[in-house]
């Protein structure tokens, strides 16, 4: 199994979860495997139709587990959580952005563009590098997603 950080081990586990997510009516929305302060979080968000509930995500992490210790392909400890992506989850894979067609987004962009870092509007199309966002006055935003630090579904009213 490929060993390593980030990357590597994200699609590591996903190879490993995607089966047991079917098995279980789920399906695999992100893996993340990501340092915060001196510890290893590996992360495996899961979805249905209709959204998961804590039974999912137990149900999930207990059939993961042992799959995970047997095949071991993270080689420091870490911790490990199964949770759902939430109703503001980040858009990152195509599937992703494919589904949300026409959905209400936020981007909020590593550089301010015309003064703001934050924009809100509906997705209107994507493309592997870049994303078009109809802003309220009915112009278009084309976005590269090189330059935003996320972009997520837009699901609660200010």
């Amino acid at each position: 199994m490929a060993k390593g950080k980030g990357g590597n081990v994200s699609a590591a586990v996903w190879e490993i979860a995607a089966p047991i997510a079917e098995q279980l009516g789920l399906e695999i929305w992100d893996v993340r495997f990501v340092k915060e302060g001196a510890d290893w979080f590996l992360r495996v968000f899961i979805d249905k139709e209709g959204g998961v509930n804590i039974n999912d995500c137990e149900n999930m992490s207990k059939a993961l587990d042992g799959p995970l210790d047997e095949l071991d392909p993270i080689e420091q400890s870490y911790c490990f959580e199964v949770s759902s992506p939430g109703l503001e989850r980040d858009l990152t894979r195509p599937e992703h952005f494919e589904k949300f067609t026409g959905a209400d987004i936020k981007v909020k962009f590593i550089r301010p563009v015309e003064g703001k870092r934050e924009y809100t509007g509906v997705l209107e199309s994507c493309d592997g590098n870049s994303i078009v966002l109809r802003l309220e006055d009915g112009s278009a935003m084309n976005i590269e997603k090189k330059e935003t630090s996320y972009i997520r579904l837009d699901d609660f009213d200010d």
